[in-house]
């Protein structure tokens, strides 16, 4: 009888550790997702930013309806990048991981490079993006909403 109560002691501890997750380091988790989701945007290959965004994204991109499902933001952003050569500089400004999501709170500066005429538009401003983690353990933009800090002109 000691001896269940010691295999059943032990279990329950192993259990109890087990169940324990090890500690996110989120400083890895921003810069993998922060990082990816930048050199995405940075490529300028259409391709290449919608495989760092998850299946159901939704963005939400100033003066714009919201741009839901990976179809209509690819269409979205063939436009942007056939339209334009982009550069943007995206400061992370506040980073939390919860489990299998992320968020971020950051600070952006824009180039915008008119593939017509030449015309440079820059915009700097602020957004909040959600990441995903996959099955293959990829942090994948599922949501990302930014806002100009330059007024509309009126």
């Amino acid at each position: 009888m000691q001896r269940i109560a010691v295999i059943a002691a032990v279990a329950v501890s192993l259990g109890a550790w087990s169940a324990r997750a090890a500690p996110t380091n989120i400083k890895s988790v921003e810069a993998a997702a922060h990082g990816a989701y930048v050199a995405a945007i940075n490529s300028n290959d259409t391709e290449t930013l919608m495989a760092d965004l998850t299946d159901d994204i939704v963005y939400q991109a100033p003066s714009e309806p919201e741009i839901v499902g990976k179809d209509a933001v690819r269409k979205w952003v063939a436009g942007y990048f056939d339209a334009y050569r982009t550069t943007w500089e995206k400061t992370s400004i506040g980073f939390t991981v919860m489990g299998g999501w992320a968020f971020e709170r950051y600070e952006y500066k824009s180039t915008d490079v008119d593939k017509k005429t030449g015309a440079v538009t820059t915009d700097k401003g602020k957004g909040i993006n959600i990441f995903r983690r996959g099955t293959d353990g990829k942090w994948r933009v599922a949501i990302d909403g930014w806002n100009s800090d330059i007024p509309i002109a009126k």
